[in-house]
């Protein structure tokens, strides 16, 4: 009888952790060797359709109001008795929320590997979330971090360097290969046609919902590349409550006309195929999906230089690093990839043959089932 691991994730939207999360899921039934199953703390989301096709079974829901509300309790029992029946032997949480709502489920069911994720830096959580989700680690038997970086955040903040396994994310390459044509991704993209002179796209894709994704960094960067690089234009893909400021910011710049908001982008291979050069302007990170997707669609990356960015982007060679909020120096990185075509694409590739070699989703399979084997102690 193959061993259960149950996957528990905060919902089905569009996010970073929760498209690794169903990767991971994805991977390891196809794989064969453990009985995956799946959980959520909300049922919505657009992407629950990634594993419609996958016989797992019901995928319950526990909402939390928050952690203090009294139905809390209640829920976590729900879980706890969901586990024994089940006979899960792993539970495997993907972020803040999870970690702590799962960690404790999984200790009081006393399921014999808890694994719990760390995604990020610094920049993210307040003091008390802090105390809160390292509480939660010390029920883990192992915290995945899916960088060096995180790796080195989470033992600054005390836990055991013997506790924390790297796992990068996995990247599907198959995701961003661009199979139209630039007439129809600029259709699909809601674009303008491109007239004499083509336009010439920088892009980002990074959610509006948070600050530190530092978009007006970019737009500011923007400002100066437009002033040097004829017919230029920027796509901002992401949504959240910050698009409407970042919009009126774009006005103040006077760059609106030259800068298109896409919104949720679900033509990904289209926004990259016609993208020259793509771009990171957060002020942390654990390890960036973006970055990963820029350089497997081929195109070089101007990144800032937080979390892991540093352990993908090769410095002059995929791409760039520049100091976070270092708008100055992100533009004349930008005007110098738009000005040299050559270089810009010879980056592209040798960014693209870095992430086939050592960001796939065989690397992360193979290390997330060591780690469960290890744990259970099946090797």
């Amino acid at each position: 009888m193959k061993p259960i691991v149950l996957q528990l994730i905060d919902s089905f939207n569009q996010g970073g952790s929760e498209r690794q999360a169903l990767q991971l899921v994805r991977l390891l039934f196809e794989s064969g060797r453990y009985d995956v199953r799946v959980a959520s703390l909300s049922p919505e989301g657009s992407l629950r359709g990634t594993i419609g096709d996958l016989n797992i079974g019901d995928i319950p829901s526990f909402p939390l109001r928050s952690f203090y509300h009294p139905s809390t309790i209640s829920q976590l029992s729900r879980l706890v008795r969901w586990l024994k029946s089940n006979r899960v032997s792993i539970i495997h949480t993907h972020d803040f929320y999870t970690n702590i709502f799962g960690m404790t489920a999984g200790r009081l069911g006393f399921i014999p590997a808890r694994i719990a994720s760390k995604r990020e830096t610094v920049g993210m959580r307040t003091t008390a979330q802090l105390k809160l989700q390292k509480t939660a680690f010390s029920l883990a038997s192992q915290i995945v971090a899916n960088s060096v970086a995180v790796k080195k955040s989470l033992i600054d903040e005390g836990v055991p360097s013997q506790k924390i396994e790297v796992v990068y994310n996995g990247l599907d390459i198959n995701r961003v290969a661009f199979r139209s044509d630039r007439k129809e991704a600029l259709q699909k993209l809601k674009l303008p046609a491109d007239d004499e002179t083509p336009r010439r796209f920088v892009s980002i894709v990074a959610n509006m919902r948070l600050e530190v994704k530092d978009y007006p960094m970019f737009l500011r960067a923007a400002k100066k590349v437009a002033a040097t690089i004829p017919n230029v234009a920027f796509l901002l893909a992401g949504e959240g409550p910050l698009s409407d400021s970042l919009k009126m910011l774009a006005g103040d710049l006077g760059i609106l006309g030259s800068t298109f908001f896409l919104g949720r982008c679900d033509d990904l291979s289209g926004l990259l195929g016609i993208s020259e050069v793509c771009v990171l302007s957060s002020k942390a990170e654990g390890f960036s999906n973006s970055i990963l997707e820029y350089m497997a669609a081929g195109r070089p990356v101007v990144a800032t230089n937080v979390g892991g960015a540093s352990e993908v982007i090769v410095e002059g060679e995929t791409g760039f690093l520049v100091a976070a909020g270092d708008d100055h120096m992100m533009a004349e990185r930008l005007i110098s990839l738009l000005a040299d075509a050559d270089a810009a694409r010879q980056m592209g590739e040798k960014g693209k043959a870095i992430v086939i070699d050592q960001f796939s989703c065989e690397a992360q399979l193979m290390k997330t089932e060591s780690l469960y084997d290890r744990l259970l102690q099946l090797r």
